[in-house]
């Protein structure tokens, strides 16, 4: 230790919290949110979101407030969840993806880069939704017969 000697004190040190970042944003209704980075990826994560430690928010990425990313889930560059959407366990959000505002994305689904997912809809258990593809408002989007083979659903 660097202060053993007799009558040597350490240098007096202010604490500091060093470990949680924080950077806010104004919403459209000029409502100020918090964002904290997330512990796995580094991605923005709102306060009153709820994200898995195990989850991985890339550094480029975005989830609103009253979101849920499940154990397991990626949300990958650019991707952003809007407030109270769910990406359930091991779904895949790709590059520049959107999931709105209250949709739901199943377990072991894929959101292919580009693709827009709509307020209130819904993506099947692991099902695989295109490239640049887009999910009207409301829609469900179901997967198919290959996909449910690739997850040993299907006879």
């Amino acid at each position: 230790m660097l202060y053993q000697c007799s009558g040597v004190e350490p240098p007096h040190r202010e604490e500091e919290n060093v470990g949680i970042s924080y950077v806010e944003f104004e919403d459209e209704a000029g409502i100020l949110r918090r964002y904290r980075k997330h512990v796995n990826g580094r991605g923005l994560v709102a306060t009153t979101a709820k994200v898995d430690p195990t989850a991985f928010v890339d550094p480029t990425a975005y989830v609103d407030p009253g979101a849920e990313v499940q154990r397991g889930a990626r949300i990958g560059p650019g991707g952003w969840v809007e407030g109270e959407a769910i990406v359930a366990e091991r779904a895949v959000v790709g590059v520049n993806a959107h999931v709105g505002r209250r949709a739901v994305v199943g377990r072991n689904a894929v959101v292919g880069p580009y693709a827009t997912i709509g307020r209130d809809a819904k993506v099947q258990n692991g099902a695989r939704v295109p490239r640049e593809h887009t999910i009207a408002d409301g829609d469900e989007y179901r997967a198919s017969s290959d996909d449910l083979r690739r997850l040993g659903l299907a006879a």
